[in-house]
């Protein structure tokens, strides 16, 4: 198939390693590889230290689907496929997916999420959010008039990247609900959980809950552990997950060694990763209330729900792309704009993972009092 060019990516491609200052990164800085080890059980240290370089099984190893499985209440260990998120996302849609179908998506989202169903010949149906001064709502009376006969796939994504936005637990169960009443299959991305604000319920993995639901989580948000580049889909759709497992085949066939044994040290210790990086979002978004509230006048901000992100509104004379063409180029603070996300030309996305976010905030503010003058 012949694919669009993923355009958020591509613009991370031009500055994420050559720019000094990253704003709008979605995960947390990542953990050096000793501070996992250290985590590790005598068990798990002897597995790294005997660790040999061949190929592993297809759908995860033992020990780690047993560490996966651990944080879900229903799931078994042959309910779970392990791969890289983008790649369990590009296998799903083309296994559950034929031309024709209409697939329901969240937008502004994460490009994958739709751009490979929409590339398969179907189409995709918008669900779009309200926003009123920087706060974001997706509602589930807006999701329920985009339903049709047609309607094979539900993506949504909890909490949402890029807005922040993560729905009450009744909202969610009734998301579920006419899900179940209309027999669709849900895509959940939830790349961001546990990602939790204190004053937000942590949601359930949404395949606990319904048993036509794919579940998406991995190690690169919660844990700040990108690098490795483990992910797993887990579902009671058996036949499915047998589906995507063979057509891994065609792509890496199976994850790296080092990588899975990294995982399940993470996974049997989460909070040990969990905790520093939530704390420094949740310190994040208040150095980021309080730079708005100095910028009101060119800044809409509330803040996320949960996640690490944002998406806020830019009061600009010029484009979100202009804008952030020339934050980069005469800051080197790197900005993705809401043209990226396919959703205009007025919004960009903040990201609070990063510990260097105050230092950050304080080149901005100079070059807002020029740019303002």
């Amino acid at each position: 198939m012949k694919i669009k060019d993923f355009a958020v990516e591509r613009y991370f491609a031009r500055y994420e390693f050559t720019t000094q200052y990253l704003l709008s990164s979605s995960d947390c800085d990542g953990y050096a590889m000793q501070d996992v080890l250290d985590l590790a059980s005598d068990k798990e240290q002897n597995s790294w230290n005997e660790l040999t370089l061949g190929y592993t099984e297809t759908i995860g190893s033992d020990p780690l689907r047993a560490a996966i499985q651990t944080h879900y209440q229903t799931i078994q260990m042959d309910e779970i496929v392990v791969a890289s998120p983008g790649e369990a996302n590009f296998i799903l849609m083309n296994v559950l997916l034929e031309k024709g179908d209409e697939v329901v998506c969240m937008l502004p989202s994460y490009q994958s999420l739709y751009q490979v169903a929409k590339d398969l010949g179907c189409a995709i149906v918008p669900w779009k959010p309200s926003e009123e001064a920087g706060k974001w709502d997706f509602n589930i009376t807006d999701l329920k008039k985009l339903i049709s006969d047609k309607t094979k796939l539900i993506v949504v994504n909890f909490p949402h990247n890029p807005t922040g936005y993560s729905p009450t637990l009744s909202e969610y169960r009734e998301l579920i609900e006419l899900a179940s009443h209309h027999n669709i299959t849900v895509f959940s991305d939830e790349m961001y959980r546990f990602l939790t604000r204190p004053d937000a319920p942590d949601l359930p993995a949404m395949c606990d809950l319904y048993d036509n639901c794919v579940s998406l989580w991995g190690t690169s948000k919660t844990f700040g552990l990108a690098g490795l580049r483990i992910g797993w889909i887990t579902s009671k759709n058996k036949e499915l997950l047998k589906k995507v497992e063979k057509f891994k085949d065609y792509l890496s066939i199976c994850n790296s060694a080092p990588s899975e044994i990294l995982a399940t040290i993470a996974l049997n210790n989460m909070d040990s990763l969990l905790q520093p990086n939530l704390t420094k979002i949740i310190d994040n978004c208040a150095h980021f209330a309080a730079f708005h509230q100095r910028h009101e006048q060119l800044i809409s901000f509330h803040p996320p729900v949960s996640g690490s992100t944002a998406f806020v509104r830019l009061n600009m004379p010029e484009t979100a792309l202009h804008f952030a063409e020339k934050l980069v180029k005469d800051t080197g603070i790197m900005l993705l704009p809401g043209e990226l996300f396919e959703y205009g030309q007025a919004h960009t996305r903040i990201g609070f993972g990063r510990k260097n976010m105050p230092e950050i905030l304080e080149i901005f503010e100079e070059f807002l009092f020029q740019y303002n003058s």
